[in-house]
């Protein structure tokens, strides 16, 4: 990558950023951080940046918040959410909000390196795109009616344990409709899988009954 190639990191964690900076200045790019949404909204420029790594959870606005009142100009800014474990309903919400995919800390760093560059690789590609990929529809096509409905629960944000409540099937049951799923679709991640179906339109599902 270019050492011109610029990568924001908005943690409210000082080590985090430390981290990052030190691995990403190390792959050549240029690194600019912030410990607070708060501190973005004031001082980034999105236009300006190349990509965007941003924890969900911090003090004052969240993640979530700032990806809400990020200026829809600025959508061609790839936006990754580092997120913790248990997070992954935040991070469903952050991709409909925008990000273009979620990686969990704690996090191995060729996994990083390897989401970064692929948001990077795709920016160009997002903000041409005027419509569905047709492979995307045509895949959905080869789904069976229950491979849809866990589809529709995952873009809702729910783990395999409130799938399989939702549908009146079994944890290890949905999983094997996820990976069927993830085959058909042809999606290397959960991220991936999730971002296919809300490009496509696929709503997530409304919830049937009531959590305990």
């Amino acid at each position: 990558m270019s050492d011109r190639t610029l990568i924001y990191v908005v943690d409210d964690d000082d080590a985090v950023r430390d981290s990052l900076e030190a691995l990403l200045l190390a792959e050549g790019f240029d690194v600019q951080g912030f410990g607070s949404a708060e501190a973005f909204l004031a001082d980034g420029d999105p236009a300006s940046a190349d990509c965007c790594l941003l924890d969900v959870r911090m003090p004052g606005k969240d993640g979530l918040t700032l990806l809400q009142e990020l200026d829809r100009d600025t959508a061609t800014l790839p936006i990754i959410v580092m997120t913790g474990h248990g997070d992954v309903p935040m991070a469903v919400k952050a991709m409909k909000l925008g990000a273009v995919d979620f990686i969990e800390k704690p996090f191995d760093t060729n996994v990083m390196l390897t989401t970064i560059r692929s948001a990077l690789q795709s920016k160009a590609a997002n903000r041409l795109r005027s419509k569905v990929d047709p492979a995307i529809l045509e895949n959905l096509e080869k789904l069976t009616p229950r491979e849809r409905e866990v589809l529709e629960q995952l873009v809702a944000g729910r783990s395999n344990k409130e799938v399989g409540r939702q549908l009146g099937i079994s944890p290890r049951t949905v999983e094997i409709h996820r990976s069927r799923l993830m085959e058909k679709m042809t999606a290397g991640s959960l991220a991936e899988l999730v971002r296919m179906a809300i490009d496509a339109g696929i709503e997530p599902a409304a919830s049937t009954s009531t959590p305990t």
